[in-house]
Parts: C-alpha cells; structure tokens; sequence
C-alpha cells in the first residue's frame, strides 16, 4: 500500500491487496505496488504490473496491462467492500521499477538502485545510488547491500528504507 504523496487520500481496504496479489498472480503477472487515491466513495486503485522474473527493460505490453484490468473488474464490481464507482488503473511499473519486497531486492542485484530512507542512511547521506549487491539476513534482520560510487560497500537495513527503485541507465 503506497499513498500518492506521502497524504492518505482513502484508506486501503482491508484484505484486498492480498485478494489482488493472488488475482494478478493468476493471470500470470507479479503485483509490484498498488497505489491508492481518490476518496472513500469514488477509489482509485493504481495496479503496477510485472512478468515474473523479467529483466529490466522487458516491461509488460499494453494489452498485457489490458488483460489483467479485464481479469480484475469483475471480481472488483462484485466485491462487497468496493464503491460501485471506483477506478481501476493497470501499468507497468516503468524503467524506474519500485523496489518493495525482499524477492526484489534479490532479483535486481546487480542494477543500479536509489534508495531512500526515513534518516540518514549509512552515515552518508538521507539518499543513496548504487549497484545493488543484494539482500542478506544478519541478526534476524534483511539488510540491502549496495556498492557506492566511491567503490564502499554498505549494508541498509530495511526497516530504515523509507523507498528503493531501479535508476534507469541511457546507453
């Protein structure tokens, strides 16, 4: 769940982006994010899809997004809790693909990142970029690891991660 702009505009309904996560999942995409605005009687629900296990600059195709938007309106016409009027929006997640789960952070080692934090992230700086390392376990917590342009190497734990995305490269 991810407001728009740091503001709740609605607040997301319970239980529902797991219920999506497995509906987008059938279709044979990965859910990357959900983004939530509008108001309470007339929701937008921003879907960011993805193939499973795609390289970066493989993004998902507009009749892709179509059929995942076709799959999901039903189900969201008849669901209890969703105002008839709402809006459904289905996209890739863009070159600057958010990174939100420990999965990603694995899959995209090796890419160059931006991460974000809520304070000062490894004594440096209150945003890093780099070549994502990877994602470790160390006293029971995950810790991103990413190289700096300097060459450093630093671990980021997650719970100090406020944002992490892909930084697109122009070759």
């Amino acid at each position: 769940m991810v407001p728009m702009d740091g503001r709740t505009l609605v607040e997301p309904l319970p239980g529902i982006e797991e219920e999506l996560e497995e509906r987008v999942e059938a279709l044979g995409f990965e859910l990357v994010e959900i983004q939530w605005a509008g108001s309470r009687h007339r929701p937008i629900f921003r879907v960011r899809i993805d193939r499973p296990d795609s390289e970066p600059g493989e993004g998902v195709e507009i009749d892709e997004c179509a059929k995942v938007s076709r799959g999901l309106e039903p189900w969201l016409d008849e669901h209890d809790d969703v105002p008839a009027r709402y809006m459904l929006e289905v996209s890739s997640p863009g070159v600057d693909r958010p990174l939100h789960k420990d999965r990603d952070f694995r899959r995209f080692a090796g890419e160059q990142v931006a991460i974000r934090g809520h304070d000062i992230l490894a004594e440096r700086a209150r945003r890093l970029e780099g070549e994502l390392l990877g994602l470790d376990e160390e006293k029971g917590e995950s810790v991103v690891r990413i190289r700096l342009p300097d060459g450093d190497e630093v671990g980021i734990p997650r719970t100090e991660i406020a944002g992490a995305n892909l930084v697109f490269t122009w070759k």
